[in-house]
């Protein structure tokens, strides 16, 4: 799944042609938990939760989402994100912040506004897309109220 998101080049601003262990390592090493979605076809989905900044920036946390490209369009983005959002408040995080959200990318900006998240500033031409040309990246937010 990461190598085929990675490579296509249109969500990730990673090299697409990003070692196996280098993507592994992205996906895995500095992420505080590492999630896999199954269903009875397998593995369909894959998530990362990580520390957005250090020391006064900890308590918010930073999330990456891939799903393989046949489980797409059955809501498993949405259920990785809303099982994320338990699972950072779970490690003590009180906040969520999509750092580099495409804005080509118009699935997940849809699906991150309607699951409450803001666009709190958006970068112009910050991604070289490989067919849209220069596109803008957005910075999303949440913020984590305990559960109740």
């Amino acid at each position: 799944m990461l190598r085929d998101v990675f490579r296509a080049g249109t969500t990730y601003a990673v090299e697409p042609a990003i070692s196996r262990d280098a993507a592994q390592a992205y996906w895995m090493t500095s992420a505080r938990a590492t999630y896999v979605a199954q269903t009875d076809a397998g593995i369909v989905g894959t998530y990362y939760i990580r520390t957005n900044q250090p020391g006064g920036g900890a308590h918010i946390c930073n999330c990456g989402y891939v799903v393989a490209a046949a489980a797409r369009g059955q809501g498993i983005a949405r259920q990785m994100c809303l099982h994320s959002q338990d699972a950072a408040r779970a490690l003590g995080y009180r906040a969520m912040q999509f750092n580099f959200v495409l804005a080509s990318n118009h699935g997940a900006v849809r699906l991150w506004h309607d699951l409450g998240f803001a666009t709190v500033g958006t970068i112009p031409d910050a991604f070289a897309h490989p067919t849209a040309g220069m596109v803008q990246a957005h910075v999303m937010y949440k913020r984590l109220d305990p559960p109740t």
